[in-house]
C-alpha cells in the first residue's frame, strides 16, 4: 500500500474532534432516550455493517463503537429516473438506471452524544513514521458532512442516530437531483445491510437547477415562482461500503501500459513531494487451487446479466464476459471472469448494491456504451464496474458495419440485419465496455503496429485481429476487399494481443514483492517487451496529431495505403445504399441516414490521411529505454499524403454523388453534403498545432531537405484546391466552386478569428486533453503570402473563364481575398 495511503484520510479526520460548523446540523445538543422509546416494535430491522431501521418515515443507523472511525465509501446511482422529462429543455434531466450521480469517501465519529459525518480525501499521503505526517494530517482536515444527535444507545454502546435527512433534503454531498429538493415529497423507500455495506434507497423530488444561463456560465438561478419549473422524481440508491480493512496493495501506474489510475502526492520523500498514480484493478489473487498451471481465483470477478435485456441479446452479453476469460489466463488465473443471472427470489438482491457489477440494458436513444467502474481511493482496487447499453448503440453498430463491411458481408446488405449478426456486434460492444471496468483504457495506437498490408491477409487476421485491442476504436475491417477472403467473423473485432499483454501486466501476482516499489523492476521488465513486440505497445493520444492513435481506423501504419483501399470499398458500399434502405410501406429516413453515414465514413478515412503531414510516431519510454519518444515522419511520406489528397479528397468523389438517393430524399444539399465532408478534412490540414509543428521540424532540422516546410505544404495544399486556375480554359464546377471558397472562409478564420474576449482564460485544450497553442506569427505570414499569390493567379484565370458561373466566381474570389487581406474595421 502507498506510504500512509490507508490511514492517512481516516487518521486526519479522526484528529479532527471538535463538531465544527456542520452543512447539515444536529436540531440541538438534546438527550439520549431509552433504546425501545426510539425505536419501537414497529420498526423494520436488517443487519449488517450497522443495524438499519426503518420506522414511519425515519431511517435510523445503529453504528457499532468498532464502525467509527473507518474508512468508507458513498456510491450513489439512479434506480429509477427521468430519461428525458418533455416539459424540460434538452439536456436538462436525463439519467438512467444505473448511472451514478455521486461518490465520496466518508468516516463516521463520535463526540459526546453526537455523530459527525466527515469526507476525508487521500489525495495527499505520506508515511505514518515520518515527522512530516503530522503536516500532511494538519492538511488532511475532512470537511463535515452532518452532525447528529444520539438519539439513544444500543447493544456495546452503538449510536443510534437518525439520518432520514440525509436522503430526503438538500445535502450535496447524498443529493441526487441537481437543484432543490422538496422534502416534502420526498421519502425513504427501502433499507438494506449486509457485513460490509449498507443499500439505501429514496424518492427524491425536486426542482432542477436550470442548466446554463448565469453570469460566467454559472447555473441559472432556481425560479422562485412555483411551478415556472416542473418538479422531478427519481428513485435514488445509496450503497455505503466499508473500504477494506487491509488494503489491496496498489500497483505503480505506467505510461506505457493503458490503465487508468488514482493519483497521490507523496510528501514523505527526501528532497520532494513526488506524485504516485496507481492503476484501478479488481483484488485476484490465487487460491491453493490449480488447473495445471493457472491459479483459481479466491474470488472471481461476477458480472451480472440484467433481466430487463432483450432475450435475444443475452447470450451475446454473457459471451462478451466470458470472452475476457483469455486474458486472465495470461496472467495466470482460471475462471477469473464469469457471466451470472441475478437472484430471481431474493428480496435482499439488488442491482445498485456496491457488491454487484451488473451490465444493464437502457431504453434510450442513444448511440452509446459506457463501463465505468468504482474504486477504493487509497490504493485503486475495482470495487464495482457498472456497463450500461443504450439500447440504440445496436443502430449505431447496424450503420457502421453496413458503412464499413457491406462489401465483403452479404448479411448487411439488407436490413434488417440478422439477429446473429446484431449479436456478434453487441458482443463486442460490451467487451469492450467491460475492459474499461476492467480497468482498462482505449488503447488507440494499437491498429497502426500491425504491418499495415496485414489487415489484407487472411492468416494474419485470423490468427491476430486487424487491431490488437478490442479497446482501439478499430471497428470493422474496411480495408479488406471481398478478393482477400477474409473469413466474416475476422473483420469484427475481439479480444487481442494487446488485451492480453495488458491483464498480464496489471494482474498478475508477483509473490515476492512486498511493496508497489518492490514490484516495479518486474513491471519494468515487462514493458519493455514493448521493445521487440510492437503491438503491445500503448498510447491513448499523440501530440503529433493523432498519427498512430487515430479513432475509427484500421491499417493506420499506412493512412494512405489503408484509406485508398477503404475508398475503393465504399465505392461498392455507396452501390448498395438503395437496396439495403428501401423496404415497402416504409419511408426514407434509413435511405438518409445511411447515405449520410456512408459520406461520413469517407471523410473519417479521408481525415487520417491528413495525420500524416506533421505527423509522427510515439513509443513511451522508461529511463531505461534509448531513444526518442517522439519520432517524426520523413518528408515523403507527408508528401505523398498531400498528393493523395489533391487526387483523392478535393477532387470531387462522384461515386458519393448518388441522384438515385439524394432525390428520394431532398429537394437540394448533396453538394453541401460533399463539400461539408471535404471542408472537414481542409479542416484538419490547416490545423494550428499541424501548422505550428511544421515550422519547428523546419527550424530544428539540420538538413532541410528532411523536412517538409509549411510554406510547401501550403503551396501545395493551394493547388490541389485550385487546380483549375493553371488551365488555358478555365471551367469549375460548382462542387468545386463551393469548396474553393470554403478554403477562403477556413483562411479567413485564421487570419482575423473571431473576438478572443469571449473564450475563457487559459490555453484551450481539445477532447484529448492536449493543448491548443495559438497559431504562430510565422503561420500566419504563410497564409498571407499564399493569398497574395492566389489573388494573382485568380487574376490571370479571370479572362479565361469558360462559362459565366466560372468568371464571376473568380471575381467574388478576388474580392474576398481582398476582404481577407484588408479586413474593415
Amino acid at each position: 500500500m502507498p506510504a500512509g495511503g490507508a490511514g492517512a484520510g481516516a487518521a486526519a479526520a479522526a484528529a479532527a474532534g471538535d463538531t465544527g460548523q456542520a452543512r447539515v446540523a444536529a436540531t440541538g445538543p438534546g438527550r439520549p432516550r431509552p433504546y425501545d422509546r426510539v425505536i419501537t416494535r414497529a420498526a423494520k430491522t436488517y443487519r449488517g455493517m450497522f443495524i438499519v431501521h426503518v420506522q414511519c418515515d425515519h431511517l435510523y443507523f445503529e453504528i457499532p463503537e468498532k464502525e467509527l472511525g473507518r474508512d468508507m465509501l458513498l456510491v450513489g446511482r439512479y434506480d429509477r429516473a427521468a430519461a428525458q422529462e418533455p416539459d424540460l429543455p434538452p439536456g436538462q434531466f436525463g439519467e438512467y438506471g444505473g448511472d451514478e450521480f455521486g461518490e465520496r469517501t466518508l468516516i463516521w465519529q463520535r463526540s459526546g452524544d453526537r455523530i459527525i459525518l466527515r469526507s476525508p480525501t487521500f489525495s495527499i499521503t505520506a508515511d505514518t513514521t515520518l515527522s512530516v505526517y503530522r503536516a500532511v494530517e494538519a492538511a488532511n482536515y475532512a470537511p463535515i458532512v452532518a452532525i447528529f444527535n444520539v438519539e439513544a444507545y444500543g447493544r456495546d454502546s452503538a449510536a443510534v442516530i437518525d439520518v432520514t435527512r440525509l436522503y430526503t433534503t438538500q445535502v450535496p454531498e447524498f443529493a441526487a437531483i441537481r437543484g432543490r429538493i422538496d422534502e416534502r415529497r420526498s421519502y425513504i423507500e427501502s433499507a438494506a445491510a449486509f457485513p460490509d455495506n449498507v443499500e439505501i434507497q429514496a424518492a427524491q423530488t425536486g426542482t432542477p437547477t436550470p442548466v446554463g444561463g448565469g453570469r460566467g456560465g454559472a447555473p441559472a438561478p432556481i425560479p422562485q415562482a412555483p411551478g415556472e419549473t416542473p418538479a422531478i422524481s427519481v428513485l435514488a440508491h445509496w450503497s455505503l461500503v466499508r473500504l477494506p480493512d487491509h488494503p489491496m496493495m496498489p500497483r505503480r501506474f505506467d505510461e506505457r501500459v493503458g490503465f487508468f489510475s488514482i493519483q497521490q502526492v507523496d510528501f514523505g520523500l527526501e528532497q520532494r513531494a513526488a506524485r504516485r498514480q496507481y492503476i484501478t484493478r479488481y483484488r485476484l489473487e490465487c487460491s491453493d487451487q490449480r488447473v495445471g498451471n493457472l491459479c483459481v481465483p479466491k474470488k472471481q470477478i461476477v458480472y451480472y446479466v440484467d433481466p430487463g435485456t432483450p432475450e435475444q441479446w443475452k447470450p451475446w452479453i454473457r459471451k462478451a464476459i466470458t470472452d475476457w476469460q483469455v486474458a486472465f489466463e495470461a496472467a495466470g488465473f482460471k475462471d477469473a471472469i464469469v457471466a451470472e443471472d441475478p437472484p430471481a427470489n431474493d428480496s435482499t438482491w439488488s442491482p445498485e448494491d456496491i457488491r454487484h457489477t451488473m451490465i444493464r440494458w437502457l431504453p434510450s436513444t442513444t448511440e452509446n456504451a459506457v463501463g465505468p467502474h468504482v474504486s477504493d481511493p487509497r490504493t485503486g482496487e475495482i470495487l464495482n464496474g457498472s456497463v450500461r447499453i443504450f439500447q440504440n448503440v445496436l443502430n449505431l453498430q447496424r450503420d457502421w458495419y453496413f458503412t464499413q463491411a457491406a462489401q465483403l458481408d452479404p448479411r448487411a446488405r439488407s436490413f434488417p440485419m440478422p439477429d446473429s449478426l446484431m449479436g456478434r456486434l453487441l458482443e463486442f460492444v460490451v467487451a469492450h465496455e467491460i475492459g474499461h471496468t476492467l480497468g482498462l483504457r482505449h488503447d488507440q495506437l494499437g491498429s497502426s503496429t500491425y504491418p499495415a498490408d496485414s489487415v489484407r491477409s487472411a492468416t494474419w487476421v485470423h490468427k491476430m485481429g486487424h487491431s490488437p485491442s478490442i479497446m482501439d476504436y478499430s471497428r470493422f475491417n474496411y480495408v479488406a476487399q471481398p478478393e482477400d477472403n477474409i473469413a466474416l467473423e475476422d473483420i469484427v473485432p475481439r479480444i487481442g494481443p494487446y488485451d492480453k499483454y495488458a491483464i498480464m501486466w496489471g494482474y498478475t501476482p508477483i509473490p515476492d514483492a512486498k511493496t508497489p516499489d518492490e514490484e516495479r523492476p518486474t513491471l519494468d521488465r515487462w514493458a519493455m517487451q514493448q521493445d521487440t513486440v510492437p503491438w503491445y505497445r500503448f498510447s491513448e493520444n499523440n501530440d503529433f496529431g493523432d498519427f498512430g492513435t487515430l479513432t475509427e481506423a484500421v491499417g493506420d501504419a499506412d493512412p494512405v495505403w489503408a484509406t485508398t483501399y477503404g475508398f475503393k470499398n465504399i465505392a461498392r458500399v455507396a452501390g448498395y445504399i438503395a437496396g439495403a434502405t428501401t423496404k415497402q410501406g416504409e419511408d426514407n429516413s434509413d435511405m438518409r441516414e445511411i447515405y449520410d453515414r456512408t459520406v461520413g465514413q469517407w471523410a473519417t478515412e479521408a481525415t487520417h490521411v491528413v495525420t500524416v503531414i506533421a505527423g509522427g510516431e510515439v513509443q513511451y519510454k522508461s529511463g531505461s529505454q534509448p531513444g526518442p519518444v517522439y519520432t517524426p515522419l520523413s518528408r515523403g511520406r507527408q508528401v505523398a499524403a498531400m498528393k493523395f489528397l489533391a487526387d483523392n479528397v478535393f477532387k470531387t468523389p462522384s461515386y458519393l454523388i448518388r441522384p438515385e438517393l439524394s432525390r428520394r430524399i431532398e429537394a437540394e444539399g448533396v453538394i453541401n453534403r460533399i463539400v461539408a465532408a471535404q471542408s472537414r478534412v481542409l479542416a484538419s490540414v490547416l490545423n494550428d498545432n499541424r501548422m505550428n509543428r511544421l515550422i519547428e521540424e523546419e527550424a530544428m532540422a539540420k538538413d532541410r531537405a528532411t523536412v517538409y516546410p509549411l510554406a510547401n505544404m501550403l503551396d501545395d495544399l493551394q493547388h490541389g484546391i485550385w487546380t483549375e486556375l493553371s488551365s488555358g480554359r478555365v471551367s469549375i464546377d460548382a462542387y468545386r466552386r463551393s469548396l474553393q471558397m470554403v478554403y477562403l472562409t477556413q483562411v479567413d478564420n485564421k487570419l482575423n478569428p473571431p473576438d478572443e474576449s469571449s473564450r475563457p482564460a487559459g490555453p484551450p485544450r481539445n477532447p484529448f486533453g492536449r493543448r491548443n497553442i495559438p497559431l504562430s506569427e510565422d503561420a500566419k505570414s504563410e497564409l498571407r503570402g499564399e493569398l497574395v499569390s492566389l489573388r494573382q493567379q485568380i487574376r490571370q484565370a479571370i479572362p479565361k473563364a469558360a462559362d459565366r458561373e466560372t468568371r464571376f466566381h473568380l471575381e467574388a474570389a478576388d474580392h474576398r481575398i481582398g476582404d481577407i487581406l484588408e479586413p474593415k474595421k
